[in-house]
C-alpha cells in the first residue's frame, strides 16, 4: 500500500510554494504532481491542507545517552523526541558510557535503533579510545560496524599528532574527522565564557581562543592530510574567520551551528540558571552576529542542535557545578523560523536547505530532497500554528532549554519515514 500527501505546499526549484499532491510507494516519492489532479496510486491519504511539506530535517549532531545515560535520554525516547521535531535523519555522538569506541557498541545502537527506534540513526564512533585521547580507536573495524566518522566530542583532541594521524587514517578510508574544538589548558573550572555574565558573577569563562586554537591547528592539519574535517558546534567570531580562510584556499573543512549560537548571547543569560549552560558557552553579541553571517554566505553550512538532555536533579546543581547541554530537538525549527523566516531575514527555502539538503550533501547522504525518486523521508510543517515553548510536553526526557515559554510559530505536525507515518500531532 502507498501513500499520498494531498494539498502539500511543497518548495520548487525556485524557491517558490507550489500546491501539490505526492504520491509514495515502497518508501520512494513516486509522483509530485499539481494538487487536486487524478491520483494512480491507492493507500494512506494524509491531507496536508496547505501546509509546508519538506524533506525530513537532518540532524548531524546529537546526544542520544545510550548506552550509559539512560536516565537522561534513550533511543527509543531520543528518536520520538526528533520526529516530533521534524527529523527523519540523526548522528549520534559516542561520549557514551561505555563509549562508543568497538564495533559491539557500534552493533548496540544499531539494533537498538532499528528495535525502539523511529527515525534514522546514524553512528559517529570515537576517534580514540575511551574519548581519552591516547591511542586510536581501530578505524577499519567501526567503519566496517556502520560507524559514519570519527570525533571526540565533549572533548577535544589535545595531541596535534594524534589529531594528525587521526585525520591521515580516516582520508585513506574517505571517512571524516568531525572535532569538538577546545584547548583543555585554557578552560579549566569554566562554566560560562569569558565576558560579561562571568565578571558580574566571579565565575571563571571559556575564552574564544579556547575554541579557535583548535579550529587553527586542525584546519592545517586537514590540509596537509587531505581529510574531509568538519567543526561541531561553531561559536566565535574567530573560529568563523579561520574556516572561512581555509575554505578559501580549498581545505575540505565544513562546519555547523546551533540554534542557541544564532539567537542568545551571554547578555540574555537571566541567572545562575544551569538550562542557560551549554559548551561552547553563549557568546558575545559580536559573536553571534558572526555565525549568522557566515550561516549566511556559506562559511558554516549546516544547522544542528546539539541536542543534549540531562536529568532535572543534575541541571539544579547550578550554573558552576551542572553539566553542560540543553536540549534541541522539539524547538529548532520553529525558533529558527519564527526568528528569522518570519520576521524576512531568511527565506524559508534557505532555512529548509540547511536544515536538510546541506548536511545531506555534505555526508553524503541519500536523503534531504523531495522529489521523484527520492527516499520517502518527509517533514509536514504549520507555518501559521503559534503556540509557547513548554518542556512538560517534550517527548525528551530532557527539560533542559533556555527556551520555556518563547511563542513560536512553524510547528511540525507530522513525520514521515522512509513511506511510513510515524509521528503526528493529532
Amino acid at each position: 500500500m502507498g501513500l499520498i500527501i494531498k494539498n502539500a505546499n511543497v518548495l520548487n526549484a525556485a524557491g517558490e510554494l507550489e500546491l501539490k499532491d505526492i504520491t509514495i510507494e515502497d518508501n520512494r516519492v513516486t509522483g509530485i504532481i499539481d494538487a487536486g489532479s487524478e491520483v494512480k496510486v491507492s493507500g494512506e491519504v494524509i491531507d496536508a491542507a496547505g501546509k509546508l511539506v519538506a524533506p525530513g530535517f537532518i540532524d548531524m549532531h546529537v546526544h542520544l545517552r545510550e548506552p550509559g545515560f539512560e536516565h537522561k535520554e534513550t533511543i527509543a525516547t531520543g528518536t520520538r523526541s526528533a520526529a516530533k521535531g521534524g527529523y527523519t535523519t540523526i548522528a549520534c555522538m559516542p561520549n557514551t558510557r561505555p563509549v562508543i569506541d568497538t564495533p559491539e557498541t557500534i552493533k548496540l545502537v544499531l539494533d537498538k535503533a532499528a528495535t525502539e527506534g523511529i527515525v534514522r540513526v546514524l553512528p559517529y564512533a570515537a576517534i580514540t579510545k575511551n574519548e581519552l585521547g591516547r591511542e586510536l580507536t581501530d578505524f577499519a573495524a567501526l567503519k566496517e560496524a556502520g560507524a559514519i566518522g570519527f570525533t571526540d566530542d565533549g572533548v577535544g583532541v589535545q595531541n596535534a599528532q594524534m589529531m594528525k594521524d587521526a585525520m591521515a587514517l580516516a582520508a585513506s578510508m574517505n571517512m571524516p574527522v568531525i572535532a569538538h574544538c577546545e584547548d583543555e589548558s585554557l578552560v579549566v573550572g569554566a562554566a560560562v565564557n569569558e565576558g560579561t555574565f562571568a565578571k558580574k558573577h566571579g565565575l571563571n569563562g571559556i575564552p574564544n581562543e579556547s575554541e579557535a586554537i583548535h579550529v587553527g591547528r586542525d584546519c592545517l592539519l586537514a590540509e596537509a592530510t587531505g581529510v574531509h574535517y568538519h567543526v561541531c558546534h561553531v561559536s566565535t567570531e574567530q573560529s568563523i574567520r579561520l574556516i572561512r580562510q581555509a575554505k578559501q584556499f580549498g581545505v575540505k573543512v565544513t562546519a555547523e551551528v546551533c540554534p542557541h549560537h544564532l539567537l542568545l548571547s551571554e547578555e540574555d543569560i537571566p541567572s545562575m540558571d544551569a538550562n542557560w549552560k551549554m559548551n561552547p558557552p553563549l557568546r558575545s553579541p559580536r559573536d553571534v552576529q558572526a555565525c549568522i553571517e557566515a550561516l549566511e554566505d556559506g562559511t558554516i553550512d549546516m544547522i544542528v542542535t546539539d541536542h543534549a538532555p540531562h536529568s532535572q536533579e543534575e541541571k539544579a546543581k547550578g550554573m558552576q557545578l551542572a553539566p553542560f547541554g540543553i536540549v534541541g530537538f522539539e524547538t529548532a525549527f520553529p525558533l529558527l523560523y519564527t526568528n528569522f523566516v518570519a520576521t524576512g531575514k531568511w527565506t524559508l527555502d534557505f532555512l529548509v536547505k540547511r536544515m536538510t539538503a546541506d548536511p545531506a550533501r555534505v555526508f553524503g547522504l541519500e536523503t534531504g530532497k523531495l522529489e521523484i525518486g527520492a527516499i520517502a523521508d518527509i517533514t509536514i510543517v504549520d507555518l501559521e500554528s503559534e503556540q509557547a515553548v513548554n518542556p512538560e510536553t517534550f517527548l525528551s526526557k530532557g527539560r533542559n532549554t533556555p527556551f520555556t515559554d518563547w511563542q513560536l510559530k512553524g510547528w511540525p505536525v507530522a513525520t514521515i519515514v522512509d513511506g511510513k507515518l510515524v509521528w503526528s500531532a493529532e
